[in-house]
């Protein structure tokens, strides 16, 4: 039961993290004006795919014992 929250709370903190960096790219100049949902959805989706790889790689070292 611990393992499953302490691997949440590492998706969740990676998530917060890919959001902060991720605020950093200027998203509307990749897209089209007036466009600011679908640059909303691909910056929540960008983060959430971000925090998964970090996430699992984390997670994967800490299981393994290194």
């Amino acid at each position: 039961m611990m393992i499953y929250v302490r691997d949440l709370l590492i998706y969740f903190v990676f998530f917060a993290l890919s959001l902060y960096a991720l605020s950093a790219i200027d998203f509307a100049r990749f897209m089209k004006r007036g466009r600011v949902k679908e640059i909303q959805i691909l910056y929540i989706l960008l983060s959430m795919a971000l925090a998964f790889l970090a996430g699992s790689f984390l997670i994967g070292i800490i299981s393994r014992g290194f």
